[in-house]
């Protein structure tokens, strides 16, 4: 069965916009999981500007929730999720002036560090995911290393359908990737952008196991509810 994870990290935007206690990510994390989500993805970024550590270790720490931690490659980050032990790690690249992650990880040029930052969260039986470009190389590289999963960066094709441009190539290289991390023992996983009609169009992929949203769903849901449109995302994926 696909799985719908939702990204929390834009609850904690708000409450941080006054710096203080609401709307609470924790209340949001009991409140999706029971509106459907069969996972919380949050991001504790090194510049702290949404999910603070206290948010991170009490969501971490509730019970019969999945919990879906990304973080940077940056030691003192692997560090702390090591002590907070998610269900799941997800490792991304950080710019500290980007507005949201930009693209996949370098593999190439951090083979080692993640590899051994992999085996630190295997030890502790932490399923391992990398955040990469959909890129053949990419998705043979992550195995390499000893990834459980890859989470493919559709930001490009959220993109490319926004603007109404052609994206069909985009969206072929996402389905090529995909089977190919299927074949070799990978689980595929996307997030980024995704929006009703991308998720409809990567839904239809097969391979795809996990979808991770977070922006759109939550500024959705100002709208017309949260339970409503994790619904409505759930409908879409199954």
């Amino acid at each position: 069965m696909r799985r719908l994870g939702v990204n929390i990290d834009h609850i904690a935007t708000l409450r941080n916009a006054r710096d203080e206690l609401h709307p609470d990510p924790i209340f949001a994390a009991k409140f999706v999981k029971k509106a459907g989500a069969d996972s919380i993805t949050i991001h504790l970024r090194e510049d702290r500007r949404h999910i603070k550590d206290n948010d991170a270790k009490k969501i971490c720490s509730l019970k019969n929730i999945l919990v879906n931690l990304e973080i940077s490659t940056n030691l003192k980050m692997i560090s702390k999720a090591l002590k907070i032990k998610p269900n799941y790690i997800c490792l991304v690249p950080e710019n500290r002036k980007e507005v949201t992650t930009e693209g996949g990880l370098d593999l190439d040029k951090n083979k080692n560090k993640i590899k051994n930052i992999i085996l630190k969260f295997k030890k502790k039986k932490i399923r391992t995911s990398l955040f990469i470009n959909p890129s053949i190389k990419d998705i043979k590289t992550s195995y390499k290393l000893g990834s459980d999963c890859v989470e493919i960066h559709t930001g490009r094709l959220s993109r490319l359908v926004k603007l109404k441009r052609n994206y069909s190539k985009e969206l072929n290289r996402i389905k090529k990737c995909s089977i190919i991390a299927k074949k070799i023992g990978l689980e595929v996983h996307a997030g980024h952008g995704l929006d009703y009609k991308v998720t409809e169009l990567l839904s239809r992929f097969k391979e795809i196991e996990e979808f991770n949203i977070g922006h759109y769903l939550i500024g959705e849901s100002i709208f017309f509810g949260l339970s409503k449109v994790i619904k409505k995302f759930k409908k879409i994926i199954k």
